[in-house]
């Protein structure tokens, strides 16, 4: 990492301020060309920035130096707080361009020069990703916690604890004839490998919420055709994302809006009208319908005045996904006040909506921002949130499960079952073998992060 890297670090141009960020060894050398000193460290300094080469002035700006590793990078890092106009920017960044070694940044490669250099673990990385993501308060507060450390510190007390009960377990049977080393040691271990084996277990189960809270809940309005899926779409989102018609099977693909509901993401997706049809495209509307219930947590069956339920076999909704996936009926088209009272507890499954009333909507969302809280709220515990965890999770749990319940195997391969076990979560946090993961995680960065 001889190069210095260099980025626009703030949001596009033009704007009242712009932030260029700059990392690597001529870091000083650099600011010193431009402002004809170095300020403190930590220590902002308002500078004249010139072109070294023609003397130029190029802005007036505040200017930070920070000294590795004392950094984000835990390389020599400086940001230039200057004005943010294009020509200014512009400019700034082709003076740092003609320094040598010094380039512009890939996307991602600040925080991938803090990995590298220890100054984050890939679950901070990653926390830092869904923090700049983040739509909803709730997305941020979780993010917040995994890029302070939470998740990484958990596994990595795990990782540590496996690593202990190995080495017990090799002193067990390399120095088995020494009085430092306590007998009974094994039992002792493999009561702890079976303790860590639940308390994995657990986590897992508890961390469905945390991918939820990242990914979104995903809700699925789903009926007869001219049932009013694609009006009561409309009405949620509060502008025209469907086409709206008199005529039957408008809609033909899924179409989705992203919902903020009381801090708690939801995606809500409106499909094709379940119907028998001969139409090649509206049949394949109706296909994308079905798989997107069966990925739903939820569906919303519409329901007009004298419309087909659920649970008739006219509706055509599939057996096997009512039986895993929660509906619930809504009924559209319908005017609040002659519909019967709903249940105070929230616990009815038959909601009234009507998107020509002022407050023909509240009972529905008002359902929907108390299911995804009951389903998302993840409270203060670090919890997994990728594919990826869970992958390695996975992995560990199952070199501890071997290791627990093959007693009839010696110490020597139980011990080896505990080793791939941690480096399970070693390869979660990035402390080993993860080079072919970099490329991906880093992709989706924005550049000058």
């Amino acid at each position: 990492m001889a190069e210095t890297i260099y980025a626009l670090s703030s949001g596009a141009v033009p704007s009242g301020v712009a932030v260029i960020r700059v990392s690597g060894l001529m870091t000083g050398e650099i600011v010193d060309a431009l402002c004809g000193r170095v300020p403190e460290p930590r220590k902002a300094m308002l500078a004249r920035l010139r072109d070294p080469k023609t003397q130029d002035i190029l802005d007036e700006a505040l200017v930070l130096y920070f000294k590795g590793p004392a950094s984000f990078t835990g390389e020599d890092v400086a940001e230039f707080q200057c004005h943010g106009g294009r020509a200014v920017v512009s400019r700034l960044l082709g003076v740092l361009g003609s320094f040598e070694t010094c380039r512009p940044a890939e996307p991602g490669e600040f925080t991938r020069r803090a990995f590298h250099h220890g100054r984050m673990d890939l679950t901070e990385v990653e926390g830092l990703a869904d923090l700049i993501a983040a739509e909803t308060d709730g997305q941020r507060k979780q993010a917040l916690r995994q890029m302070g450390g939470a998740l990484g510190s958990l596994y990595e007390g795990w990782r540590k604890r496996l690593i202990h009960m190995r080495a017990m377990i090799e002193a067990d049977f390399d120095f088995a004839d020494e009085e430092d080393v306590p007998g009974s040691v094994a039992d002792e271990v493999w009561a702890g490998a079976a303790e860590l084996h639940e308390e994995i277990t657990d986590h897992l189960a508890r961390s469905r919420s945390g991918e939820r809270l990242r990914s979104g809940l995903q809700v699925v309005l789903m009926g007869a055709p001219n049932a009013g899926k694609s009006s009561l779409l409309n009405g949620i989102a509060g502008r025209d994302v469907a086409i709206v018609t008199e005529e039957a099977g408008t809609t033909r693909d899924v179409i989705e809006v992203h919902l903020d509901l009381g801090g708690y993401p939801v995606t809500l997706a409106d499909t094709a009208g379940l119907r028998a049809t001969d139409g090649i495209v509206e049949r394949e509307g109706i296909r994308r319908a079905e798989q997107k219930g069966r990925e739903a947590d939820l569906i919303l069956w519409a329901v007009e005045p004298d419309g087909v339920p659920a649970d008739d076999p006219e509706a055509g909704l599939p057996v096997d996904l009512r039986a895993v996936i929660p509906v619930w009926t809504v009924h559209t088209k319908a005017d609040l006040e002659t519909l019967p009272k709903q249940d105070s507890s929230g616990t009815s499954e038959e909601i009234p909506c009507s998107i020509r009333n002022a407050n023909g909507l509240v009972p529905l969302l008002s359902r929907l921002t108390h299911f995804a809280e009951e389903m998302i709220s993840v409270g203060e515990a670090p919890l997994a949130t990728r594919d990826r965890h869970r992958h390695y999770l996975g992995a560990c749990l199952s070199g501890l499960q071997t290791a627990v319940e093959a007693q009839h195997l010696p110490s020597e391969l139980r011990a080896e079952d505990l080793r791939r076990a941690a480096d399970a979560l070693g390869r979660i946090t990035g402390r080993i073998d993860v080079e072919d993961l970099l490329d991906v995680i880093f992709r989706d960065f924005c550049i000058g992060k």
